[in-house]
């Protein structure tokens, strides 16, 4: 393990403008903020749930924009991966058969596919009418040397879900989402609360919005130490994720060594 390894972290958080979801037209923005983000150093692009499409959009719609995992959208986002030497993460409505799967790629930096991962956790009707369900909680791949997981939005608000990232390694947590107020709550106190107890980082990325009842935005990179590393105030921020700062965070509280699963019965 190498504690001077670091991943400087670029974190995309769009404006929904009703009426947007269209794959040209996010490739097209993706592309400028690729540029931005590589030009500010960042070895990593995340963006928030569904980002290429969009999240509420009901069920005829997200399967008229449903694409498979090789299909043309992951072949473009590819290309401005690899022309921009920028690993990126991206979600869509990934059709397999007769379902749909609320899903997220890590595209590496070479434009080669790192990982897919499949929303377990659905919300309410608005995924469960819309999605089926993935099974695969603890997906990784090697981001700039950190391993990093992926997961989406509700999926962050179940300590076993983090905990179980922690526990295979995970250093970097990957978290887009779409979340709406009145529900800041998750964002400004659960996903430091998470961080801390997990020991982990995690880039919680959403989307923004001007109405009452939209998306709160509220993206952030939280520290191994609860605290967070940056907020957006636009639509583009940047923090460092290090293993330097990992190591001191577990020396400092050892949660994770302390653990007692013996006693946890099935909550192991």
């Amino acid at each position: 393990m190498n504690a001077s390894e670091t991943v400087r972290i670029a974190c995309w958080q769009p404006e929904w403008v009703t009426g947007r979801a269209h794959h040209d037209e996010f490739l097209g923005r993706l592309e400028q903020v690729a540029a931005a983000a590589a030009g500010g150093g960042a070895g990593l692009l995340v963006t928030p749930e569904m980002s290429a499409t969009g999240y509420h959009l009901g069920r005829a719609r997200t399967a008229e924009l449903a694409q498979p995992a090789d299909g043309p959208l992951a072949e473009a986002v590819a290309r401005i991966a690899a022309r921009h030497r920028l690993a990126i993460v991206y979600g869509w409505p990934e059709s397999d058969g007769d379902d749909v799967y609320n899903s997220v790629h890590l595209v590496g930096a070479d434009g080669t596919v790192a990982a897919r991962y499949r929303k377990t956790h659905l919300y309410s009707d608005v995924d469960r009418t819309v999605f089926a369900a993935g099974d695969d909680l603890v997906v990784q791949a090697d981001v700039g040397g950190l391993t990093a997981g992926l997961i989406v939005c509700y999926d962050v608000e179940f300590p076993e879900t983090v905990r179980a990232h922690a526990l295979a390694g995970t250093e970097l947590l990957i978290v887009p989402t779409a979340l709406v107020r009145p529900w800041e709550f998750v964002a400004r106190t659960l996903i430091p609360a998470r961080a801390f107890e997990s020991q982990l980082f995690i880039a919680y990325v959403n989307w923004h919005s001007s109405s009452p009842d939209g998306y709160c935005g509220l993206s952030t990179v939280i520290g191994p130490d609860g605290h967070p590393r940056a907020e957006v105030s636009g639509d583009l921020l940047f923090a460092d994720a290090g293993r330097a700062t990992l190591v001191a965070a577990r020396l400092a509280t050892p949660y994770l060594p302390d653990r007692r699963p013996e006693l946890y019965g099935g909550a192991r």
